[in-house]
């Protein structure tokens, strides 16, 4: 078991929460659920928080509480040895905008001692890059090749993305995902990958977590998050679902008396716990990633009684 990244009592910076906010005080998240050569995909909308708990991850913020780890090691007290250790890839490109593609290559390579020069020289051919033209010059496309490139030139044990193909096009999405997964599958390293593009993480992680503001909401293996979110279709049930095996996301009414629930963690041998209930299930309906996603934060955003 590779314990990549762990945050207990994660809490909020100054500038991202305010301390009378009582909704998320004290949000605890476990992210240490990949063996090596596993990825965890970071799912989340827009504004959830994903990129505050990277930065935190990665010594970038300072919590004001709590504790962090990533690769066994204190955040941020030993960051400059857990990042010697970890690719990261940032939402925004942040380099010198007049260094040309080699030159930028040449600089990174200085500070890691584990950059890996043919990997690299292979990569940029790969990726068809100009190595004349200055990175402000190359296009969205290409800044996201040449970031993707650098962090996995140094030959990192955790790659940690962030938003990584937003606002690529699907060609470089894909020759950037090819050459990510490559070097998984090689070195066996730990992918730490956040986006809000729901179908781009369902077709290779490994584990999802899902946040929701500044909440993580659920972290299961991928494959249970895909089949263990149903719609069922329910007649006669009583007012409340008392010793249910699964989780009752959402319960609507209809006509007739029939009744429409979204429930998680199911198995195909629940279906007898309805019989004990003086209710039938009619149907058992499956939803893909996007929309288990969805309901699961419009339950989680549902104001409780």
């Amino acid at each position: 078991m590779c314990h990549c990244t762990s945050c207990r009592r994660r809490s909020r910076t100054r500038s991202e929460w305010a301390p009378h906010d009582q909704h998320h005080r004290n949000p605890t998240a476990a992210l240490s659920r990949g063996e090596d050569g596993a990825i965890y995909g970071f799912l989340g909308p827009n504004g959830s928080g994903k990129t505050t708990t990277i930065r935190l991850a990665l010594g970038l913020l300072r919590p004001l509480t709590g504790r962090i780890t990533v690769l066994g090691d204190a955040i941020p007290d030993h960051a400059p040895r857990v990042l010697a250790r970890v690719g990261y890839v940032p939402e925004q490109p942040h380099l010198d905008p007049v260094l040309t593609v080699r030159e930028t290559l040449a600089f990174q390579a200085a500070f890691y001692p584990t950059w890996d020069r043919p990997w690299a020289e292979r990569l940029v051919r790969q990726f068809d890059l100009d190595e004349r033209q200055p990175f402000g010059r190359l296009s969205k496309g290409e800044k996201g090749k040449v970031m993707m490139l650098l962090a996995l030139a140094q030959r990192p044990d955790l790659l940690v993305l962030d938003e990584p193909t937003d606002g690529l096009d699907p060609v470089v999405r894909r020759d950037v995902l090819s050459a990510l997964l490559d070097y998984v599958s090689q070195r066996q390293a730990t992918v730490f990958i956040s986006s809000h593009l729901v179908h781009e993480l369902e077709r290779f992680c490994d584990w999802i977590g899902v946040m929701d503001n500044g909440r993580l909401v659920t972290e299961v293996p991928m494959e249970r998050f895909k089949n263990g979110i149903k719609r069922l279709r329910v007649a006669g049930a009583p007012p409340t679902a008392a010793g249910a095996p699964f989780m009752l996301l959402a319960r609507e009414h209809a006509n007739g008396g029939a009744e429409t629930w979204v429930v998680r963690d199911w198995e195909p041998g629940m279906a007898a716990y309805f019989e004990t209930i003086g209710a039938a299930l009619n149907d058992v309906i499956d939803l893909d990633l996007e929309e288990g996603f969805v309901e699961l934060l419009r339950t989680f955003r549902s104001p409780r009684g």
